[in-house]
C-alpha cells in the first residue's frame, strides 16, 4: 500500500511540469509605446491627472495592466478630479501621488 501511494505521488510530481506546458499564453502585447503617443501638457493638478491617465491608458493598450486595475485607478482619480475642479490644487496632487504610489507608478 505504501509503495502504491509513493508511486502515485512520484508520478503526479513528475507530471506537474508537463501540465504547465499545456497552458495557453496570454495575447502578445506591444512592447513599445506607439510613436503617436504624446504626453499631455498642462500645469497644476489638471495636468498631473491627465498625464497619469495618459500613462495608464497607454499601459492598458500595451497590456502592462489589465482592465480591472485600469478601472480601479480611474475610480481612485475621481476624488482628485473633484478636488482639482474645486480649486484644491495641493489636495488633488496629493491624491494623484497617492494613487500612483498605490499602483507602483511612483
Amino acid at each position: 500500500m505504501i509503495l502504491a501511494v509513493r508511486t502515485l505521488w512520484l508520478a503526479g510530481l513528475a507530471a506537474l511540469p508537463l501540465a504547465a506546458c499545456n497552458q495557453t499564453a496570454p495575447p502578445a502585447a506591444s512592447a513599445a509605446t506607439p510613436s503617436s503617443f504624446r504626453m499631455p501638457e498642462g500645469a497644476g493638478c489638471r495636468g498631473e491627472i491627465e498625464r497619469y491617465r495618459a500613462v495608464m491608458s497607454n499601459d492598458l493598450a500595451m497590456g502592462h495592466v489589465n482592465r480591472s486595475v485600469y478601472d480601479r485607478v480611474e475610480r481612485d482619480l475621481g476624488p482628485a478630479d473633484t478636488a482639482c475642479a474645486a480649486g484644491r490644487e495641493a489636495e488633488a496632487i496629493r491624491m494623484v501621488n497617492a494613487t500612483k504610489a498605490r499602483y507602483g507608478y511612483r
